[in-house]
């Protein structure tokens, strides 16, 4: 297989070398329709093909499928041509386990379905859905021994509030996170209230959703979208200025994403090859300042504006 190489960024103080766009492996769990096996793996080995060789996966994508399903479609892929993240503590839409015996069985059941024998990131899934002391005292200190015993090479966290990385990173001694939806042109968080806190503790940091659960598309919207409606109207209004100057909304928001310095990968995921030998070729091209000055004028009404997830203390007042 010959592969492409993509520009890298360090991440924090692990000495993994990301690149700049990673390929999210949910929607090989069918999380989002119906895929084909034919589909998961065209999508696996274009994305490696093209560079993207951190692939982003959870046991919560699938129930496992997705786990599952990587682990065939790399089973004849050299292990050094690709790094794996993968999440534990979630296991459906309200079912959270971050005991310490359930970290021990999780990164063993993930090394198997994976079809490998260690992971270069492990990151606690959507801990705002727990008190945060859970996974300060009990759940980190589980995966730190995975570490001890070469299971796992970083260990991080993953969620939405920015209230969760700033607090938990203070406690810890967190080699990363994952954050989604929060570095994208209509919400810079990430960068406003995290980066600042962490990046000079060496802690690295990863972005995921650059399309915002397709606010930033042309699709239409998921039922489970939790914009608000002015938001999303905003977001309109973006895509046909996007659309008038004949660009896709979706090209400025994903070259947006990727283009910060302090954030070592953005991950973005599809189960069609299409979309991503697309993405790869945005990512190439420079992008259009001037577009994207008014492109945030249009979005700046609506700048910041999130919503809730998880525990009402894990989230800023």
């Amino acid at each position: 297989m010959s592969v492409a190489t993509l520009p890298t960024r360090q991440l924090g103080n692990t000495g993994l070398e990301l690149p700049i766009l990673s390929f999210g492996a949910s929607s090989l769990g069918n999380e989002f329709r119906k895929v084909e096996m034919s589909d998961v793996f065209a999508s696996v080995h274009t994305a490696l093909e093209l560079g993207m060789n951190l692939i982003d996966t959870s046991a919560y994508y699938g129930r496992g499928m997705s786990e599952v399903l990587l682990g065939i479609a790399l089973k004849d892929i050299p292990r050094d041509q690709y790094m794996l993240c993968t999440k534990l503590g979630r296991y459906d839409v309200e079912h959270f386990d971050f005991s310490a015996k359930r970290v021990s069985e999780s990164i063993d059941v993930s090394l198997h379905r994976l079809q490998t024998d260690h992971l270069e990131i492990v990151l606690c899934h959507d801990i705002e859905f727990v008190p945060l002391t859970q996974i300060i005292q009990e759940t980190i200190p589980a995966i730190e021994k995975a570490k001890a015993a070469g299971k796992v090479r970083a260990i991080g966290i993953s969620g939405y509030p920015m209230k969760i990385f700033n607090e938990v990173a203070s406690q810890t001694d967190l080699d990363c996170i994952m954050s989604y939806n929060q570095y994208t042109l209509q919400n810079t968080r990430l960068v406003d209230d995290v980066v600042p806190q962490l990046e000079p503790k060496g802690v690295g940091i990863m972005n995921a959703g650059p399309f915002a659960a397709r606010l930033l598309t042309h699709a239409p919207l998921p039922s489970w979208h939790k914009d608000s409606l002015e938001v999303q109207q905003a977001a309109r209004l973006a895509a046909k200025l996007c659309e008038r100057r004949g660009v896709d909304i979706a090209k400025l928001a994903l070259q947006f994403s990727c283009s910060h310095p302090s954030l070592a990968t953005t991950v973005a995921g599809s189960a069609n090859p299409e979309n991503i030998r697309k993405w790869a070729d945005w990512i190439s091209e420079p992008m259009d300042e001037g577009l994207l000055s008014d492109v945030l004028k249009v979005l700046e009404p609506v700048h910041n504006i999130s919503h809730r997830e998880g525990l009402p203390e894990n989230n800023e007042p």
